[in-house]
């Protein structure tokens, strides 16, 4: 076996700390952008992790998007390390290379509020729009999608995958069977729309197919490996939302259960049952009633709640796992 070759020196390699900022606003998810490419792609806050001036990752990241954006974070969670050679660097680069640690984090946004300081707030359907099923299956994914996966499969359609699935079956099983869709398998299918040379980023990589020009724009791409690293933040945040009472840190401190709901929507992408969710609710005992009542919903005037934080030492999982509407 042929030894892999290396180069006289080693590539020189830079730690990044990337963050997806999440917020909610007028009932959509919001991602906070910070700055865009000459070619027009946003890209995450991101910055150079100072072993010298911050102890932790956290605190690094904290600091510098406060400094960067201005945004107060709250929940700060480490999704995963995105190293992978080839995204953004070619064989003959000498410039380090960047491995970005990615971070999901969550804060809060007032009615109307697009920016804060350098950066601004963008819906992240903009950059995954077959996410959103609020309204029934996106047109995007019988239209191009499809069509183009399915070209794609035929041509090798038993390759297996690292976990022995083929191309036709991951296809069906994330794009073709509505029966089994997941909302948390953002990141799956995101990474089949890149390896089949679909989305810009795998033209810009040099890894397009030919049938990407035949499916067209597949939602908008992101600099380097962002918007992989934005589909890690999605799929996490929906699944922790089941388990853990996140959602509440992208609330306002008293809220109606209306928009508690649409919150929720917003996140997973799909539509639920309201008064399957308004009973688990009310019964799960994760909220508890402000006493005030809110008139801007224009018709009889709305009981507010706020997150009642006692819940978190009552039980281990106090989330919202709550059914899709039928």
């Amino acid at each position: 076996m042929d030894k892999p070759v290396r180069s006289s020196a080693p590539l020189p390699v830079e730690i990044n700390l990337t963050a997806a900022i999440v917020a909610v606003a007028d009932d959509a998810p919001m991602i906070l952008v910070a700055g865009e490419s000459a070619s027009g792609e946003s890209a995450l806050p991101s910055g150079v992790f100072d072993p010298l001036a911050h102890r932790t990752f956290e605190i690094g990241l904290r600091s510098w998007v406060q400094e960067q954006t201005g945004a107060p974070l709250g929940y700060v969670e480490q999704l995963y390390t995105f190293g992978d050679r080839g995204r953004h660097a070619q064989a003959a680069d000498r410039d380090p290379h960047v491995v970005s640690v990615g971070y999901l984090a969550l804060t809060r946004i007032g009615a109307g509020e697009a920016a804060i300081d350098n950066a601004r707030f963008r819906q992240w359907y903009s950059f995954f729009p077959w996410e959103d099923r609020r309204a029934g299956k996106s047109p995007l994914i019988d239209a191009k999608i499809l069509p183009a996966l399915t070209k794609w499969a035929a041509r090798d359609p038993d390759r297996l995958n690292a976990y022995g699935l083929s191309r036709t079956e991951r296809v069906r099983m994330l794009f073709g069977d509505e029966a089994r869709f997941n909302d948390e398998t953002v990141l799956d299918r995101y990474q089949l729309l890149y390896e089949s040379g679909l989305v810009e980023e795998a033209r810009r990589d040099g890894r397009a197919s030919p049938l990407i020009d035949e499916a067209g724009p597949l939602g908008e791409p992101m600099r380097h490996d962002h918007r992989r690293i934005l589909a890690t933040a999605m799929g996490r945040l929906r699944a922790k939302m089941k388990y853990r009472p996140v959602i509440f840190e992208l609330m306002p401190p008293a809220f109606t259960l209306t928009a508690l709901q649409r919150t929720a929507e917003a996140i997973s992408g799909r539509r639920l049952h309201k008064q399957n969710f308004r009973r688990f609710v009310e019964t799960s005992a994760v909220v508890e009633p402000t006493g005030e009542f809110s008139n801007r919903t224009g018709g009889r005037p709305a009981a507010m709640f706020r997150f009642r934080r006692e819940v978190l030492q009552e039980r281990p999982a106090p989330g919202l796992r709550v059914g899709v509407r039928g």
